[in-house]
């Protein structure tokens, strides 16, 4: 893979830098992201916690509530005010499908908040399911779509296989 442009995260000098987007008109932008929790437990087996709010339920509001917070976790990331973080969790087999659409007018986009929103739900998954498997664990996560900015709309051919979510 050739680089066409420099990263614009680094200055001439080669030191880190903030993009500066001041000149930048915002407009709708939307990324999609998913990863899978691959785990050998039967998750239909077991039972949601007794209040109602199972495991999945509790890694859908850590993805919306890490998206939100993704300035102070990814260095560099710009503080976004997003209109709409939507995080699903679908069983599949071999464990679950991990998927957030992240929607937000601005003048940088929001893929940086999709991607999180997908690893700290699942890691949130990892974390509920760690006793009865200490061998699940995360794969797969990938910027799936964009729209907006610059280069407009943007998506990857996802491979064929279980889908990661609802879209």
């Amino acid at each position: 893979m050739t680089m066409e442009r420099p990263f614009s995260h680094v200055n001439a000098e080669g030191e880190l830098r903030m993009v500066d987007v001041s000149d930048k008109a915002p407009t709708r932008r939307r990324a999609e992201a998913s990863c899978r929790v691959v785990t050998s437990v039967d998750l239909a087996a077991l039972p949601e916690r007794a209040d109602g709010l199972g495991a999945r339920h509790a890694a859908r509001v850590a993805g919306v509530l890490a998206a939100k917070r993704t300035d102070e976790l990814i260095p560099l990331c710009h503080s976004l005010e997003l209109s709409d973080v939507d995080v699903r969790v679908t069983p599949i087999e071999g464990g679950l499908a991990v998927a957030a659409t992240v929607t937000a007018t601005q003048r940088t986009g929001v893929e940086m908040e999709a991607l999180t929103a997908c690893a700290v739900a699942a890691l949130s998954l990892i974390q509920a399911i760690g006793e009865v498997d200490p061998t699940a664990h995360v794969e797969g996560l990938a910027l799936d779509a964009k729209e907006g900015g610059r280069s407009d709309a943007w998506g990857r051919s996802v491979p064929e296989g279980p889908e990661p979510g609802a879209r």
